[in-house]
């Protein structure tokens, strides 16, 4: 019986009334997709475009927003899908895919936050060595390293999940996240010390390098003219913003996958939405507000006759 649920189809059990408000969901879920496409793209072309954005920190806002639209990519199009079906179900294969895509590119967004927050400090603490330390090449291996590492520890929890029986086909979620480990006869202690390992280096440890590199920045602006702290203000409170927020989603995440049986089907369905919903489209608002130069071309853009 184990072995044919590892190769059954998996019941999304954490729809709410969703015959009765089949298309109202569809329509709702639909405009958010195509906002969170729009806006993020948006940015990432203006700084594609204009050459006063051809910066590592812009270079690393646009890997930011391209993640966002990856990371959304990876859960509304089955969202859509499952709406308009009479059954919502998923393979058990496929469940870990989306599993392995949407974690492993959340989880590249703290690294990309950790990139940027060492871009800021080196601008900021050492500027006559910023461009000899924050070249091409240096940037490129913080992007690869922020996509590689994520995806490398997202895969060996999926390897280990494919092979581990199963003795549930009822997810209580609308996409697969970390309830999965529940549909499991018992989560093995490989699995559980593997997300160990990826909480350390996926969170603890990018967290707490990000508020090292910002107290250190925050020290020098301290002791620095009024422009100095007000240019580190305009370039470092987004990135806290967003860092906050992604903070708040991830709580949030491990919050439904413990807390799941406790939670009424309505407050889980809520909740489960706040995460794919509220984060991909703060990141290109906050961006598009706070940072000037985004800003003024977005102004350009949108009003031609606007002079900036």
């Amino acid at each position: 019986m184990d072995d044919e649920l590892n190769g059954t189809i998996i019941t999304l059990g954490g729809y709410v009334e969703v015959n009765k408000y089949r298309y109202v969901y569809f329509f709702i879920i639909f405009i958010i997709y195509l906002l969170i496409i729009c806006c993020n793209l948006t940015i990432v072309y203006l700084i594609w475009k204009h050459r006063n954005l051809h910066e590592p920190m812009y270079a690393f806002i646009a890997a930011l927003l391209l993640n966002c639209v990856l990371y959304s990519t990876s859960v509304y199009p089955k969202l859509l899908i499952d709406v308009l079906s009479e059954k919502q179900v998923i393979s058990y294969p496929a469940c870990l895919f989306q599993f392995y895509v949407y974690y492993s590119i959340g989880c590249a967004e703290i690294l990309l936050l950790s990139a940027m927050a060492y871009d800021r400090y080196v601008s900021i603490c050492k500027p006559l060595q910023y461009p000899t330390i924050m070249t091409k090449t240096t940037v490129s291996i913080c992007l690869f390293v922020a996509w590689l590492l994520p995806a490398s520890h997202t895969a060996l929890a999926v390897i280990l999940s494919a092979k581990t029986k199963l003795c549930s086909s009822t997810l209580k979620a609308i996409f697969c996240n970390n309830a999965i480990y529940r549909l499991q006869c018992v989560t093995s202690r490989i699995i559980t010390l593997s997300g160990i390992l990826g909480s350390l280096d996926l969170l603890i440890l990018p967290v707490l390098f990000i508020i090292f590199t910002y107290t250190k920045i925050f020290i020098i602006t301290y002791r620095s003219s009024k422009e100095v702290r007000k240019k580190a203000a305009e370039t470092c409170l987004p990135h806290l913003m967003v860092l906050i927020s992604i903070i708040i989603l991830s709580v949030y995440d491990i919050s439904i996958a413990r807390l799941e049986s406790n939670l009424p089907k309505t407050v889980r369905l809520i909740m489960m939405l706040q995460i794919i919903l509220y984060h991909p489209l703060f990141n290109p608002l906050i961006y598009g507000l706070k940072m000037k130069e985004i800003s003024k071309h977005l102004k350009r853009l949108f009003l031609p006759a606007n002079k900036v």
